[in-house]
C-alpha cells in the first residue's frame, strides 16, 4: 500500500468546542478585573441606534486581537470565529471587521478621539496609583509608520505614512502621552506642548521629573520649561555652527579618554534660552575608505544637560534611552501591529493608534500585576507563544462552563486568575 501522507496520523472532525487561544482568555478575564470594557463605554459614544454595538464591543476585540498577534482588521475574524474564546469571555455577539472599521472611521471623525484619549489617561492613572516611585523620566519620540494610503503625506524620510509622537516613562514603560501626526509634521514640532500634556497628564503625587530626547527637542522652549518646573534633561544637540564653535573653543587639554574616543564638556547657551547649559561632547575617530584621498574623519555627539554629574554619567543616562524609548516604541510598532494603520483616513488610523497604545499600556500592567516575576522582562511575542498560544478545551459540565488544558498551564492560569480576582476586588 502506498503512504499518501508524510506522516503517519488522520484528520478527523470533532465536535467539541476548542480555543487556540486558551491564555487569551485570562488576559480576557484581566481586562474583565480593571472593568476595561465599563471604561471604554462610559468614555466613548454610544451605538447611534437600539441595533448597534456598544463601544467596548469594538475596543475589546481590537485589544484581544492585538495581543493574539493580529495586524489588520481582517485578523478580528480570527477572534470572532473563534467561538470558545468568545463563550469564556461572555462575547455574546462581535461586530464584523467591515462594521469595526466603519466605527473606527466614525470615531475619527467625531468626539471619539477625545474618548479614547480618556479612557488611556484613566487606565494610565490606575497603574500609577499603586507604584512607590513619584519622580519619573519621560522619553520622547517621534516614530515614523509607513502607510501607502492616498491621503497619507510625505515624510522627511521620503516615504507616506504618519509620524506619530510617543512619550515613555522610562521607570516602567507605560506610554504617558502619544500624538499621531501627519507624516509631514516636522518631529520637532510641538514638542515642549507634548511635554506639558504629558506632565499633566500624571496623576496627584507623581510627576515628570527628568526629560530626556533625541536633538528634536533641542529647542530653548524646552530647556526653559524644563529650568522653570525643576525638571532636568539630557537632550540630543545639534551640530549647529553655534555648537560646532562652542566644541572649538573647548581646551586641547580638557579632552580624556571615553571608550574608543574622547569626552569632554562646556557651557553653552541659545538666544533664547534664560539659563546657560551644560554641553557634553564625545569625539571618535571615523575610519576612513580605502583609497580615499582625505584623512580619516571624527565625528561628534553632543548632549544638552542640566544634570549635577559628570560628563561620562550624563552620555550613560541619555544612552539608556535606546531601551526605555526606542525598543519599546519597537514593541508598540512591531509587537502590537502599529507599523501599519487600517483605514484611509487620518482620524480613523489615529482612533487604530490609540487603541494600540491602550492595547499595549494593558500589556505592562498585565505582567507588572498578574504574571510572575520572571515574566516581567518579556515581549509580546513570548507571551504569544508561552501563554496566548495556548490550545484549551471549552466544555459544559454539571451547570458550569469548563476550561481544560495541559496539565502543566493549569498552575499559571489558576495564578492569574487569582491576581485577576484580587485587582477586581482592589
Amino acid at each position: 500500500m502506498i503512504a499518501q501522507t508524510v506522516l503517519p496520523f488522520k484528520l478527523e472532525i470533532t465536535d467539541d468546542e476548542i480555543t487556540p487561544h486558551a491564555g487569551l482568555a485570562v488576559f480576557g478575564e484581566f481586562l474583565r478585573a480593571l472593568d476595561v470594557p465599563g471604561l471604554v463605554d462610559r468614555e466613548l459614544p454610544g451605538p447611534g441606534s437600539g441595533a448597534g454595538y456598544a463601544a467596548s464591543a469594538h475596543v475589546l476585540p481590537l485589544v484581544l486581537m492585538l495581543h493574539g498577534g493580529g495586524r489588520s482588521l481582517e485578523d478580528l475574524r480570527q477572534v470572532r470565529e473563534d467561538v470558545g474564546l468568545r463563550e469564556l469571555l461572555d462575547l455574546a455577539e462581535m461586530p464584523s471587521a467591515d462594521a469595526t472599521g466603519d466605527w473606527l472611521r466614525r470615531m475619527g471623525a467625531g468626539r471619539g478621539q477625545r474618548g479614547i484619549e480618556e479612557v488611556n489617561r484613566q487606565a494610565l492613572r490606575r497603574a500609577l496609583k499603586p507604584e512607590e516611585t513619584t519622580d519619573y523620566t519621560l522619553d520622547l519620540d517621534a516614530t515614523q509608520i509607513v502607510a501607502e494610503k492616498e491621503e497619507a503625506k510625505w515624510t522627511y524620510k521620503h516615504e507616506r505614512g504618519y509620524m506619530p509622537l510617543v512619550g515613555h516613562l522610562a521607570e516602567n514603560g507605560l506610554v504617558v502621552g502619544y500624538e499621531f501626526r501627519e507624516g509631514n509634521a516636522a518631529p520637532q514640532a510641538g514638542n515642549r506642548e507634548f511635554i506639558e500634556r504629558c506632565a499633566k497628564e500624571m496623576p496627584p503625587g507623581k510627576r515628570i521629573a527628568r526629560v530626556r530626547s533625541d536633538s528634536a527637542g533641542y529647542q530653548a522652549a524646552i530647556f526653559n520649561w524644563c529650568e522653570a518646573n525643576g525638571v532636568t534633561f539630557a537632550v540630543g544637540a545639534d551640530l549647529d555652527a553655534a555648537v560646532v564653535a562652542a566644541i572649538g573653543s573647548i581646551p586641547a587639554g580638557e579632552w580624556r579618554a571615553y571608550q574608543d574616543g574622547w569626552i569632554a564638556q562646556t557651557v553653552h547657551g541659545m538666544n533664547e534660552t534664560r539659563k546657560a547649559f551644560r554641553l557634553v561632547v564625545v569625539r571618535r575617530p571615523v575610519q576612513g575608505r580605502l583609497f580615499e584621498e582625505e584623512a580619516p574623519h571624527e565625528r561628534y555627539k553632543a548632549i544638552a544637560s542640566n544634570r549635577d554629574e559628570t560628563a561620562e554619567e550624563t552620555v550613560a543616562w541619555y544612552n539608556q534611552r535606546g531601551e526605555a524609548s526606542e525598543n519599546r516604541i519597537k514593541e508598540l510598532k512591531i509587537g502590537f501591529g502599529m507599523e501599519r494603520m487600517p483605514c484611509g483616513e487620518f482620524g480613523a488610523n489615529a482612533a487604530f493608534f490609540g487603541i494600540g497604545v491602550l492595547a499595549y499600556n494593558l500589556f505592562v500592567v498585565f505582567k507588572r500585576d498578574v504574571l510572575p516575576a520572571d515574566w516581567r522582562t518579556r515581549q509580546v511575542q513570548t507571551l504569544r507563544w508561552r501563554l496566548y498560544q495556548m490550545a484549551g478545551k471549552v466544555v459544559h459540565h454539571a451547570g458550569a462552563l469548563v476550561l481544560k488544558v495541559r496539565r502543566s498551564a493549569v498552575a499559571l492560569l489558576e495564578a492569574i486568575r487569582a491576581r485577576s480576582l484580587e485587582l477586581a476586588r482592589a
